[in-house]
């Protein structure tokens, strides 16, 4: 029998969400500063930003930020117009990443020092209903793609979300803005088509958002930890962590306040 007293977080698992440009990945740079290893599985071909921030404010931690990326290649084709160049590659190559990372370790067994980031899920999301399409290309109803691709998405982010993953965990991601049936509207982790978005904030206990106001030299990035009027958010200790975090120092101290 569980009791509540014997509870531990002993790793964080982190739905990290935003527009593009409001700073996601480049605000990984507190947690690199605050001493943790991070292995990002890099979707996006994002990671220049987070290497500028590395370089300017900890070059001595450069090496503690390993990175694999996997994008599929694309060719115009004067018929179908872009297509994916051969096989699509992408989403098989990040699975076998997450089973051995190129070092040779395994992710699962990392422990509380290193912090694995799957950056974005939005494009990850893209590689899988690719593979979809090539494992099926003479599908009658697309919906079969749908279907494989958002099951296969799942299952990663169950896997990711185990207590048998023993690493902590951000998966970053876009924002869908979605029309609701009364005619307002939500914003929701950028997936799959339409119906994913509201089921992936069940598989984490903290969904935060990093949020742009303002322009030029007048811009202030933030990081929220509490509902929107646009986001349903998730704060696990809304009594220790507030409402709104620095993006600059914001994730160093949500681990701070999260992590047994």
């Amino acid at each position: 029998m569980a009791k509540l007293s014997e509870k531990k977080n002993e790793f964080v698992k982190l739905m990290y969400i935003g527009g593009s440009g409001t700073g996601k990945t480049g605000s990984l740079v507190s947690l690199v500063k605050a001493g943790y290893n991070l292995r990002i599985l890099d979707m996006d071909n994002g990671i220049d930003s987070l290497a500028a921030y590395v370089q300017r404010e900890c070059p001595e931690r450069m090496d503690a930020v390993d990175y694999q990326s996997y994008r599929d290649k694309f060719r115009a084709d004067p018929i179908k117009g872009i297509v994916v160049d051969g096989a699509p590659k992408a989403y098989t190559s990040a699975i076998k990443a997450l089973n051995k990372w190129d070092d040779g370790t395994v992710p699962s067994e990392w422990g509380p020092s290193t912090v694995f980031v799957l950056d974005t899920l939005t494009s990850f999301s893209r590689a899988a209903f690719l593979w979809a399409q090539g494992m099926n290309p003479g599908a009658k109803d697309p919906r079969q793609w749908f279907g494989a691709a958002q099951e296969s998405v799942r299952t990663v982010l169950e896997l990711l979300t185990s207590a048998e993953f023993r690493a902590h965990v951000i998966v970053i991601s876009h924002v869908d803005l979605v029309e609701q049936a009364d005619g307002t509207t939500r914003g929701y982790a950028s997936s799959i088509g339409k119906a994913m978005g509201p089921q992936i904030p069940k598989y984490f206990n903290t969904l935060i958002l990093a949020e742009s106001r303002g322009s030029g030299e007048n811009v202030k990035r933030t990081i929220q930890t509490v509902p929107t009027s646009l986001i349903d958010l998730k704060n696990p200790k809304p009594f220790d962590v507030p409402k709104a975090l620095p993006l600059e120092t914001g994730l160093a101290t949500l681990f701070e306040k999260l992590a047994a």
